[in-house]
């Protein structure tokens, strides 16, 4: 694990946090990246006050000059990228009606885009070593219908279908490709007074970040392809 370098996108809060300390908490070396520098130094500090190593960028995952940008300085630094973690995302809870352009912009080139992009740039040196996972974050909501989630729906279906495909492409080359379907999970994408009021019916990120690594610490023979993963109480 010491060798291995995981690139964790939308690090900063939540899940993708949970899932860099569980990963780092392994052995693994941590690039943590996402929009805003400050809270992703703050978790750098706390990891190598462990001694354990860590990095990390600013990047905006529906850039593809930041993508591009991004993975090149992950790749100088440390030779490679073995593990892709898609994490970041974005939701609005609207009506279909209530929701407008600039909405659908932000969920689609954030949940869609972001981790086309991501892939994009990480799966010709995967492909070149013959070896190399991808854990994407997706939601039951790809599966699930909820009222006030139109198009983050579609983004996370879009998601599962893309990469569905990819995986059947690579697959030839040892590449893992697994999708995460989280339930409910206590974070800052839902408010306060839902988080108040459901917080007992929730996972919790550190949750997602040990099935995450789970899904990457399995034997080479094996892939895991879809997990579903709710609360024991189910959907809220």
């Amino acid at each position: 694990m010491k060798n291995k370098i995981i690139w964790v996108t939308g690090a900063s809060t939540g899940i993708g946090k949970a899932i860099a300390e569980k990963f780092s908490s392994k052995g693994c070396t941590v690039v943590i990246t996402a929009r805003s520098k400050s809270r992703l130094d703050d978790i750098v500090k706390e990891i190598r006050l462990t001694g354990r190593e860590a990095m990390a960028y600013v990047c905006d995952v529906s850039s593809e000059r930041s993508v591009i940008h991004t993975a090149k300085k992950i790749q100088e630094k440390y030779g490679t990228i073995d593990v892709l973690i898609n994490n970041a995302g974005a939701t609005v809870f609207k009506s279909f009606l209530d929701t407008e352009t600039k909405d659908y912009d932000n969920v689609i080139d954030t949940n869609l885009k972001g981790p086309f992009l991501c892939m994009k740039a990480v799966l010709p040196q995967m492909i070149r070593k013959k070896t190399g996972s991808i854990i994407n974050i997706l939601s039951v909501a790809a599966n699930t219908t909820f009222e006030n989630s139109s198009v983050y729906s579609a983004s996370k279906a879009g998601m599962q279908a893309m990469a569905s495909c990819i995986r059947k492409e690579v697959r030839k080359h040892n590449i893992k490709i697994c999708n995460i379907y989280p339930g409910a999970v206590e974070t800052d994408m839902w408010d306060i007074k839902a988080r108040q009021q459901f917080r007992n019916r929730m996972m919790t990120p550190a949750d997602i970040g040990d099935i995450a690594f789970d899904v990457y610490n399995k034997p080479e023979r094996l892939m895991v392809e879809d997990l579903v993963v709710r609360p024991v109480k189910g959907d809220l």
